[in-house]
């Protein structure tokens, strides 16, 4: 894939203003793709858009298709007449800050008010949205009937995961699912009905986006949650013993984010299986988010070459090795079907010249961040001068601290490095780099938005290897002006993106 040069933003939704605790695909979405535009950026990054399970990370979901229904917005179905205004307002002891999501609470808030309006939609929906909300359904029937059930499964056994369901369900044995099924037949509905409106609400935002000439790059986990839809539907996909336990599970080895390396947790592929059924899980997956996205970026890219595959035992992933994977055979089957992929290719960590050959030989361009330049004590080949065309440049990830945090954190002789080769001082840090990024030779630049507003290490957005305090950061409606806008886009015309 050949991207023009061209530079974004990051900025998952959920870190958009608002009233209700959490970003949605509300107004100020719009506003948001408004502000790309007046800056003169063509790219907008979000992270995986699905619904959010443990520990509320996008990249641990109960789907690999469905949307996260905590991102819809709430004054849309009010404008719709399917929640009274004076029901949205009443907020009660609810907390819901400016600058952080409060996850508990906005997940039981939401939770009531979409269950309002699914019942006002039953009540008093016209005939047209009734045959429009069909159609969905119908036209999703491959993933959708699954999914709304293994949620409505989740709620009747208390929000467990499917392996402590009854044995029955959980083994999806035909006649236990067809009674339970009919018992829970308004639950799925209800579960059809939001996985409609997060649809209906991000297929204008992306019209919109495409009518400012704005593409939305959107993120592929390379696995999924084991409690998921996907595991529960399909067990044979997956790497499971006879009680359906993971026999190995994904993480990374000891790398520059953990000494210990990641302990994902997520069930391993089962290569084998999927190979003899032509890919078509993951065909059909990445033909769903090409209907979502412009652009897809696979996260952990290089685990479709080899896959770091750690013994369910273990507590760390220290103890992991590498195993082969079917990654150009899977490519060639999703070009078969889909034609020239869009893809960017999550190549950090771990590189090897396989890993680059299966890049490469796709035309995917990687990935490149500034962070990891101004490491003054080894070469490596993440500074500017070094790059290729077809790449694309981060100041940092999701995965990253801020450039202004990681910059007070660093050592003294990384910041003379940084310096000298930017020509920076300290208290323009992160001007300095966003300068370099896009004066780099890589096509593509994307900045996340805590470096744009120069912010520090208490608005980082994850921390690899831990749990807590992830995922929260917003930023204040105000936070964005003019001046922002027209500094990005004269960088932007300087560099010729």
């Amino acid at each position: 894939m050949n991207i023009e040069r061209s530079s974004g933003i990051l900025l998952h939704p959920t870190s958009l203003p608002g009233k209700y605790g959490i970003g949605t695909l509300g107004k100020e979405a719009f506003s948001f793709i408004d502000f790309l535009y007046e800056a003169g950026q063509k790219i907008w990054q979000i992270l995986p858009l699905g619904p959010t399970g443990f520990g509320n990370s996008p990249y641990q979901c109960y789907s690999s298709v469905a949307g996260n229904p905590f991102l819809i917005d709430l004054e849309k179905l009010v404008e719709e007449g399917w929640i009274p205004q004076n029901e949205l307002d009443n907020i009660g002891s609810y907390i819901f800050s400016e600058d952080t999501v409060n996850f508990n609470d906005v997940i039981i808030f939401k939770e009531q008010m979409l269950h309002k309006a699914y019942l006002n939609f039953k009540l008093s929906a016209t005939e047209k949205e009734q045959n429009v909300f069909e159609f969905f359904c119908t036209e999703n029937e491959k993933w959708l009937y699954d999914y709304a059930l293994f949620m409505a499964l989740k709620m009747h056994f208390n929000n467990t995961s499917w392996n402590e369901w009854e044995i029955d369900i959980k083994l999806r044995k035909k006649d236990a699912l067809k009674t339970i099924s009919n018992h829970l037949q308004d639950e799925i509905e209800y579960q059809q009905f939001i996985q409609w409106l997060f649809f209906r609400q991000w297929e204008v935002i992306k019209e919109y986006a495409g009518s400012k000439k704005i593409n939305i790059i959107g993120d592929i986990p390379l696995y999924v949650s084991y409690d998921s839809a996907d595991v529960w539907t399909h067990p044979e996909l997956f790497l499971l013993d006879k009680e359906r336990k993971p026999i190995m599970v994904a993480g990374v080895p000891p790398d520059y984010f953990s000494e210990t390396g990641q302990y994902w947790g997520n069930p391993i592929y089962n290569w084998e299986q999927i190979e003899k059924n032509n890919f078509k899980w993951w065909v059909d997956r990445i033909r769903y988010n090409l209907k979502l996205y412009d652009i897809i970026r696979i996260d952990h890219f290089r685990g479709l070459c080899a896959y770091w595959a750690i013994p369910t035992e273990e507590e760390t992933a220290v103890n992991g090795k590498w195993i082969e994977a079917p990654g150009h055979e899977l490519f060639q089957a999703i070009k078969k079907e889909l034609g020239e992929l869009p893809i960017i290719a999550e190549d950090l960590g771990v590189m090897t010249p396989e890993v680059e050959e299966l890049r490469d030989s796709f035309n995917f361009p990687g990935m490149k961040i500034l962070q990891f330049a101004f490491d003054a004590t080894e070469e490596n080949d993440y500074l500017p001068h070094s790059y290729i065309k077809n790449c694309i440049v981060y100041t940092g990830t999701h995965d990253n601290d801020t450039v202004l945090g990681w910059y007070n954190k660093t050592t003294d002789e990384n910041k003379k490095h940084a310096n000298e080769y930017m020509d920076s001082e300290d208290r323009h840090i992160c001007r300095a780099m966003i300068r370099t990024a896009f004066a780099s030779t890589a096509n593509l630049a994307i900045i996340p938005l805590q470096d744009i507003l120069e912010l520090g290490d208490s608005t980082r957005m994850n921390t690899p290897g831990t749990i807590k305090g992830n995922w929260n950061w917003r930023f204040r409606k105000d936070a964005l002006n003019k001046n922002i806008a027209v500094r990005l886009k004269k960088l932007s015309a300087l560099y010729g993106r």
